[in-house]
């Protein structure tokens, strides 16, 4: 989850996608992001996002969309600071809301945005 959904949570739904597809778990898990704003509803990821996923090999099809309060029951876990913040807002949420820099090996809790 993300403001915008055009540049880190793409990034972060793209490698998770990779990482389940390698290790052919794709089937255990449903992966997605979305934005808390509907600022870029639509819209592909920015293009700094688009190019850091190519340096590492990584493709997406992604297209900017906004969380909806009924949606966030589907998920066990959602990564994003300002949703933290917002938590008492998601009625019947069951999601565990972290940051994903939580399971950084480096320990880098916020993720830098390449958008700036």
């Amino acid at each position: 989850v993300s403001v915008g959904n055009i540049c880190r949570s793409p990034i972060a739904e793209a490698v998770f996608r990779k990482l389940v597809t390698d290790e052919k778990v794709e089937n255990k898990w449903m992966t997605d992001s979305a934005a808390v704003s509907d600022w870029n509803v639509g819209r592909s990821p920015d293009a700094r996002a688009l190019s850091c996923l190519r340096n590492h090999g990584i493709e997406t099809a992604h297209k900017a969309r906004q969380v909806l309060k009924k949606n966030s029951g589907k998920f066990y876990f959602l990564f994003y600071r300002d949703l933290k913040r917002k938590s008492n807002q998601v009625k019947d949420c069951k999601a565990k809301i972290e940051l994903l820099g939580a399971y950084d090996p480096q320990k880098q809790l916020i993720i830098e945005d390449p958008y700036y």
